[in-house]
């Protein structure tokens, strides 16, 4: 059996549960790498990361260099005698910090590898229709998501599942698989799977403002998977125009009805609190929206608030 000195690295909330998980297996995590504080919040103060507070709270040392190549950074893993490092959404590491420990480091990715590498696997697996996804722990090199892989597990994606939700369960099942990568490193024994690396593969690239954008013209079933794609962050929009007004507008939920109508794309038909709008094939309804500067809210509660002009219309 090894004796592992666990650096961990990571950031967001997704982090979490897998730093929580190795605590909990008894493996010795001796710091945690994490961004530096940021801004936050209406009076901009000084957020620290959700993996910060974590470790905070359990006494564990963090480190949060603003320069991964940094000559001191690299210097106090060393001095801490770090011998395996695993990193959950983290950034991208110089070779001089990922191929420092004596054991490897490896990465928990929210996808079933080599599909959907990149920054954005929960929200693209949604918005592309798929039907299964997984997380897969694998060693990091010098390209990204590209490395040798150790394990996979995989999840079946419900029909009206949305980012949210698919988030919080591979976070969950991230942080078994991890716990077990690392057992598994301890004891001696992983496998390493060289990744196919092939023209056809599904990518998971950032998500910008163009990619976010709906566009009516195309089928019902591909609008309703990106809304569940970008839902509840950072939200499918639109342009709703309605007489002469122009608002910006989050669609956060939606439905795909059997119905049809004559009208163009993206205008609005409404019955009674409900409404939909055309697709180039069916009518797509729609159940949560967020007007710009308001809240979240029903489209019942939005025709509540919000006279809708007959010839109001989604561009």
């Amino acid at each position: 059996m090894k004796k592992l000195r666990i650096a961990f690295m990571g950031t967001p909330e997704f982090a979490v549960p897998s730093l929580n998980a190795l605590l909990e297996a008894g493996l010795d995590v001796v710091a945690v790498v994490t961004a530096p504080d940021r801004p936050a919040g209406r009076g901009r103060k000084l957020q620290a990361s959700a993996v910060k507070q974590f470790a905070l709270a359990h006494d564990i040392p963090v480190l949060q260099p603003t320069s991964l190549k940094a000559e001191e950074f690299v210097e106090r893993l060393e001095e801490l005698g770090v011998n395996l490092q695993i990193v959950v959404a983290f950034r991208m590491l110089p070779e001089k910090v990922w191929a420092l420990p004596e054991y490897g480091t490896f990465n928990l990715h929210a996808s079933l590898l080599p599909d959907y590498r990149g920054a954005a696997p929960i929200n693209w697996a949604l918005i592309n229709g798929e039907s299964q996804t997984g997380v897969t722990t694998f060693f990091i090199d010098e390209q990204i998501d590209t490395g040798n892989i150790i394990y996979q597990e995989t999840l079946e994606i419900g029909p009206e599942e949305n980012a949210g939700s698919l988030h919080d369960r591979l976070m969950e099942l991230g942080a078994g698989l991890v716990v077990k990568t690392a057992k598994d490193i301890e004891a001696g024994s992983v496998p390493r799977q060289p990744q196919k690396h092939l023209d056809s593969l599904k990518k998971a690239p950032k998500l910008n403002r163009e990619i976010s954008r709906i566009s009516w013209d195309r089928p019902a079933t591909d609008i309703a998977n990106l809304i569940r794609g970008l839902s509840p962050y950072p939200g499918a929009w639109s342009m709703l125009e309605n007489g002469d007004d122009r608002l910006r507008a989050k669609i956060l939920s939606s439905k795909i009805s059997s119905r049809t109508s004559q009208a163009m794309p993206g205008a609005i038909h409404l019955e009674e609190d409900r409404l939909w709008v055309q697709t180039n094939d069916m009518l797509l309804e729609v159940l949560e929206i967020q007007l710009e500067g308001r809240r979240k809210m029903s489209v019942k509660d939005l025709l509540n608030g919000y006279t809708l002009n007959k010839l109001a219309r989604f561009l």
